[in-house]
């Protein structure tokens, strides 16, 4: 979802004509993580950079989470998510050994509601697979993301191709949400706009810190909030040695890396074109069970996917291309 100084590098220089916008302006929009002027054109090498990153967390993501199915006899839903939480901030700490002096009030702000979008996202989505089918659960949940994506992008051709990827997304589902348990149902939607949320203030966190030093400490601030809800339920269950090694699996793969690559990814994409791209976590995770649990996909499926694919791709082929200084002399 890369350069490593604290704001996100600006892509190659394009042949556009008229005035540049000022810096101020630019670096705002940019720290904003929302798409700037510009005519179309071909992908700058950072965004197709940015397209990568966010496929291959997504791909992590869903392949994380079939080791979190394995997890829940153990843990049960919120040991899970203390356990990926956790071990990830330990993990992401170790790692960058982010500077915690001197940064400024409002960096802090961001990191605090980097950490709580973060954590609450996280136990929203498990509380809500506790109660309902995964399928229905992720086709709700991306509602949030997709509605990000339309408000973010302010275009026509933003809303169209969500629209695109929302009919995918409900068709991959089968309509399965009649019957569904309505806490259930609230725990997916409100994981959905948490997960908006976390798409926002991760690209805010990722243009004030270098590398993901503000990832690794909001992470912990999302552990020290699941934390005494995960122990209340998991107990003693959490310190056993398969859980622990299963627990270390899921938080990287779930947590720790995708979202590493989400923080390097919103550098390079709008925020609008990055929650729309978010909308492939149904068709991964479908094509996930063909190709590990080998679970069938229908010809309804397979075109729902490619209704998925097609948007995300089509939003990332009219990203608007950056505006070029002008030529002195």
């Amino acid at each position: 979802m890369t350069s490593q100084p604290s704001a996100p590098s600006a892509a190659a220089p394009s042949a556009a004509s008229g005035p540049a916008p000022a810096p101020a302006e630019a670096a705002a929009g940019v720290r904003a993580g929302l798409p700037g002027g510009g005519a179309r054109g071909r992908l700058a090498s950072g965004q197709l950079g940015g397209v990568a990153l966010v496929v291959t967390g997504a791909l992590s993501t869903q392949f994380g989470a079939a080791v979190a199915a394995l997890l829940f006899p153990r843990a049960g839903a919120l040991g899970v998510v203390t356990l990926r939480l956790t071990l990830a901030a330990v993990l992401l700490m170790l790692i960058f050994r982010p500077r915690l002096r001197g940064h400024a009030r409002g960096d802090w702000a961001v990191l605090c509601g980097f950490g709580v979008a973060l954590g609450g996202m996280n136990m929203a989505f498990y509380q809500a697979i506790d109660r309902i089918p995964l399928g229905p659960a992720v086709t709700l949940e991306v509602l949030g993301p997709l509605t990000l994506s339309v408000l973010a992008g302010r275009r026509l051709a933003s809303l169209l191709w969500a629209a695109l990827a929302l009919g995918g997304v409900v068709l991959l589902s089968g309509g399965g949400f009649g019957g569904l348990d309505a806490v259930g149902v609230g725990f997916a939607l409100g994981a959905g706009a948490l997960w908006a949320a976390y798409i926002l203030m991760s690209a805010r966190a990722g243009a004030r810190f270098p590398r993901a030093d503000g990832l690794a400490i909001a992470m912990s601030v999302g552990a020290v909030i699941s934390l005494p809800v995960g122990v209340a339920s998991a107990g003693g269950r959490l310190v056993e040695p398969a859980t622990l090694g299963l627990g270390l699996a899921v938080a990287v793969m779930s947590s720790g890396l995708p979202y590493a690559l989400d923080q390097f990814a919103l550098r390079r994409l709008p925020a609008a074109t990055f929650a729309l791209m978010m909308s492939l976590a149904p068709a991964l995770a479908a094509l996930a069970g063909y190709l590990v649990l080998d679970q069938g996909l229908t010809a309804v499926q397979c075109a729902a996917i490619g209704m998925v694919i097609a948007a995300s791709v089509g939003a990332v082929r009219t990203l608007p291309r950056p505006a070029a200084p002008r030529e002195s002399g």
